[in-house]
């Protein structure tokens, strides 16, 4: 019997795009293969949420044909791509070292299931419906029994990697929290809509100082945790690598374990009580 082929680029990509179609994509993104010779077989993949040069030094390293990634590394138009420019500079790695990139972003966010999914798997929430009908973008669901807002809140702490960032919770600590909403990536765009399910907290990032205050001062408004944003979408690499290893079994899969959140530092000093801050 004759050995079997080893895939192709091109069967890795076939794969990740039934998972989550270019379709789904909004206009202005940038997703699918960046470089890479969709001819040439793959044996290792490597899965991270931002393609930044420590991350394609890791792939590298690891053997990786194929580096996969959430967020694009050319997101908006360029007109060149020099080696002496960060961007530059990463795809000319990546060529040197025969790595192809793959890039899938608000087509990810918008598949079922998608990123919002990976990020209520890794919090413990049962998944019910998407908190946007209209693009299926975030999703609502239930814990497995109900629990205090603290406690939801550090249920969020454990359930993702650790950032200089950290979690935050706004809302009442004794609040009980048994319906969520939850959205990778930056969700305050869709507060209104959190709002409109009726649920008991809310869980994505990036939350903005304005558009959080203003929400919590409405009727029904659910409880808010804002967590980082790499943070939020990191359990998505974990469901693309299912992808990769359920459809290409002879595939070797790896996830990356580095923090590519760009805050470093968190600093807590002690403050005066409210009231006498001067």
């Amino acid at each position: 019997m004759a050995p079997a082929m080893p895939s192709l680029l091109r069967d890795a990509v076939a794969a990740l795009e039934a998972a989550y179609p270019p379709a789904l994509a909004q206009d202005w993104d940038a997703v699918g293969l960046v470089c890479g010779d969709p001819d040439e077989p793959v044996t290792r993949v490597h899965v991270a949420v931002d393609p930044t040069a420590a991350v394609v030094e890791d792939a590298i390293a690891d053997g990786a044909d194929l580096l996969v990634t959430h967020h694009p590394l050319l997101l908006r138009g360029v007109h060149g791509v020099p080696a002496d420019q960060p961007k530059g500079a990463v795809v000319h790695r990546l060529v040197r070292a025969g790595v192809g990139l793959f890039a899938a972003h608000t087509n990810a966010d918008a598949a079922e299931p998608g990123v919002s999914d990976a990020l209520a798997d890794a919090l413990g929430v049962v998944v019910e419906a998407p908190l946007d009908v209209s693009s299926k973008i975030g999703r609502i669901g239930r814990l497995p029994a109900p629990e205090s807002f603290e406690a939801f809140v550090g249920r969020v702490a454990a359930g993702l990697p650790t950032t200089a960032w950290g979690v935050r919770g706004a809302g009442d600590p004794a609040r009980t929290i048994e319906r969520v909403a939850v959205s990778g990536g930056a969700g305050d765009s869709m507060l209104h809509l959190a709002r409109a399910a009726g649920v008991d907290a809310y869980v994505t990032a990036d939350l903005r100082h304005h558009p959080a205050d203003e929400h919590l001062q409405l009727p029904g408004a659910p409880a808010l945790v804002d967590v980082a944003h790499w943070a939020s979408e990191h359990p998505w690499c974990a469901q693309a690598a299912d992808v990769l290893r359920r459809a290409l079994p002879d595939l070797a899969v790896t996830v990356s374990t580095r923090r590519t959140d760009p805050w470093t530092l968190g600093g807590h000093p002690a403050a005066p009580p409210i009231g006498v801050l001067k």
